[in-house]
């Protein structure tokens, strides 16, 4: 059975500027992170399972705990909302929520067209700032790119798996009315459009990039 690698970082990632779909705040974010997910799970990419974020207080920044939920395969926004307000440290009744980290497990098909299943195969991030909304979508293993990680061409499991990422990325352009930007490159990609760049090739071969797996 093929074990796929992934990435500490990820190799490619979409954001979106979200304030003129909805405003800001906890709320929004998670009716946001509902409706993305939904998009995500009928493209066969994330069946949601849990969401992890940091605490934070004003003046102050972190507050050093982290905490994470399971959650259901579909979540409502105001189931959500309460288990996170009841998440809430004792001893920091003010504390506000971070960036949402949203997990599960998603499909890609191997070679020679077996579904295989993975986790973190897209992660999806909510930003539930009190001034700004934004999210982010991130991928974190080799099987939307041209090569592998070992820098192997192998352009049959890119082309069973980059268009099924491509399409649910058009779908959420359609449902959030905003073109995503491309995040920051990291040593393992970068996003172009909605795939990713194309390495570079010396003997038809792309960098070996397992010296920080």
């Amino acid at each position: 059975m093929p074990i796929l690698m992934q990435s500490p970082e990820e190799s490619a990632s979409w954001e979106w500027e979200l304030d003129e779909f909805a405003p800001p705040g906890l709320d929004s974010a998670l009716a946001t992170a509902v409706r993305m997910s939904e998009v995500l799970r009928e493209h066969g990419l994330l069946r949601l399972d849990s969401v992890r974020w940091k605490w934070f207080a004003k003046g102050r920044g972190s507050v050093g705990i982290t905490t994470e939920l399971a959650v259901p395969e579909n979540p409502t926004k105001e189931d959500l909302s309460r288990r996170i307000t009841e998440s809430r440290p004792v001893a920091y009744p003010n504390a506000e929520v971070g960036a949402l980290r949203f997990s599960g497990v998603g499909s890609w098909f191997d070679a020679e067209g077996t579904e295989r299943r993975e986790r973190d195969l897209v992660v999806l991030t909510v930003y539930p700032e009190e001034r700004h909304l934004a999210a982010e979508v991130a991928v974190f293993h080799d099987i939307w790119g041209y090569c592998d990680f070992r820098g192997e061409p192998h352009p049959e499991v890119q082309a069973r798996n980059a268009p099924r990422l491509a399409s649910a990325l058009k779908a959420l352009e359609q449902l959030l009315g905003t073109t995503p930007e491309p995040g920051e490159p990291t040593y393992f990609g970068r996003a172009d459009g909605f795939g990713l760049e194309m390495p570079d090739l010396i003997d038809g071969k792309g960098p070996d990039l397992t010296d920080r797996l």
